[in-house]
């Protein structure tokens, strides 16, 4: 217990349901923690110790009397602020909603607090979840260095769960959302299939590309969180019908017969060096589980990815017209990207459809031939903040940057970022797994596999 911040939600659950810990003392610890470091990480939006107090003494009591709900219950989350939450601020990280205050709880929220999960706050965010903070938001720190990228949009979900302020946290995912954090806070992040989890209560990015999806320190607990918010939501109705499986049941099964499928030339072109190196490593050790690493070739997503911006600017205008242009003043950079999107037209909005619906079919087939993919998670190793402002001061910059990320929200495909090293720098490698849709528990399996096999998720920062 002495390193209980930095427990895995699974570690904490079974110590909860094993008497060595207290949801009350677990959940205190965790609100001490937040008080301590917090004026430095600056990764929550709103936190909420009354109401974190309330859900761990529940908690507490249904446990002792034998109402136990499973592996989250009693263990300290907390959830990326564009989830609404009854009667606690939802601002989107902008101080045009600052005063939002929900009546009720997103899908999500309400069926974590149904698998008896603590909700300790809620975490900060990109303007709008897009790219850039909102001027007047302090942006979260990367808990391994100050002075490099925290990721985005969900900056403060992957500062929050790398720091060990708590044991699990909720992003998004529009183009890299939950993966671009994960991987630079060092921890798992799990983007599932489009429609897996419900979007009802989730203030949009674009509604046709945004994945909400668990952050946390181990593939097994990103399983998890993903069955208690997985499945079927008569308030979305874009959600998925498929039963959700539990995501732990086979997970200790191996990946022996498991092809994964690595493309080379798409992998390795214009990627720095301890990318690629980070990823060579990852097939190595796959390999040596078991799995058949196979060469392959990813359809081309060059138009994919061309067409992704201008695809994702007029949902994004759409998402905001309520309060766009009527109160442009009070935007920041999100004003830029609304006005691009107001002005796509109708015939190119229609190729990147086509071209979204030409890669999503050819990637589909590819599945025939393999089970998973294997690639990097950005082309870049690590940059500082001062790079990362000018890098994405040019959507020419952006769209490198986004290469290995918007072709598989695009197509909707379940991913699985895992931490896969450290750079010259000290700062976190990583890559992602790729896989067929609805097939979340192989994507599960399989880094529970690697991560038996190694260590990288168990390192954390110094605080």
């Amino acid at each position: 217990m002495v390193d209980l911040p930095y427990m895995t939600l699974l570690e904490a659950g079974s110590a909860i349901r094993s008497r060595k810990v207290s949801p009350i003392e677990l959940t205190r610890a965790l609100l001490d923690r937040i008080s301590k470091l917090e004026p430095t990480l600056h990764s929550f939006a709103t936190v909420t110790p009354d109401l974190a107090m309330k859900q761990a003494r529940a908690a507490e009591a249904e446990i002792a009397s034998g109402k136990y709900r499973g592996p989250l219950h009693g263990v300290p989350i907390a959830v990326k602020d564009l989830c609404d939450t009854a009667g606690i601020a939802t601002a989107v990280g902008m101080t045009i909603h600052a005063n939002n205050v929900p009546g009720t709880d997103a899908t999500v929220v309400k069926r974590l607090a149904d698998a008896g999960a603590v909700l300790l706050g809620k975490l900060q965010l990109t303007e709008g979840a897009f790219v850039s903070h909102h001027p007047t938001v302090t942006p979260p720190i990367n808990p391994w260095n100050a002075d490099y990228y925290a990721g985005a949009s969900s900056s403060g979900s992957g500062v929050a769960t790398a720091a060990g302020l708590c044991f699990g946290s909720l992003g998004s995912d529009t183009a890299g959302s939950i993966r671009f954090p994960s991987a630079a806070n060092g921890i798992t992040g799990l983007k599932p299939t489009w429609g897996r989890v419900s979007r009802h209560g989730i203030f949009p990015l674009a509604a046709s590309l945004d994945h909400v999806g668990p952050m946390t320190r181990s593939a097994a607990d990103c399983g998890a969180m993903l069955g208690a918010i997985a499945g079927l939501d008569p308030n979305d109705p874009t959600t998925l019908a498929a039963p959700v499986p539990d995501y732990l049941a086979g997970i200790s099964g191996g990946i022996s017969s498991i092809r994964i499928g690595v493309d080379a030339h798409y992998n390795e072109t214009a990627c720095d060096p301890e990318v690629v190196g980070a990823v060579r490593d990852a097939a190595k050790t796959l390999r040596g589980l078991g799995a058949t690493i196979t060469d392959t070739k990813i359809p081309d997503a060059g138009t994919v990815i061309a067409f992704a911006g201008s695809y994702c600017a007029v949902e994004i205008a759409i998402a905001h017209e309520t309060t766009y242009p009527s109160r442009a003043d009070e935007y920041g950079s999100l004003a830029q990207v609304i006005d691009n999107g107001r002005a796509v037209s109708a015939i190119e909005l229609m190729k990147a459809h086509h071209a979204r619906l030409a890669f999503s079919g050819a990637l589909a087939a590819l599945f025939q031939d393999i089970d998973l993919l294997l690639v990097p998670t950005q082309p870049l190793a690590d940059f500082t903040v001062a790079e990362e402002r000018e890098l994405f001061s040019t959507p020419q910059g952006l769209t490198d940057f986004l290469r290995f990320a918007v072709p598989f929200d695009m197509s909707g495909s379940p991913t699985l970022t895992l931490p896969g090293g450290f750079t010259a720098n000290g700062l976190p490698l990583s890559f992602q797994l790729v896989g067929r849709h609805l097939e979340e528990a192989l994507l599960v399996r399989a880094g529970h596999a690697y991560q038996q096999a190694s260590d990288w998720h168990r390192r954390h920062p110094t605080l």
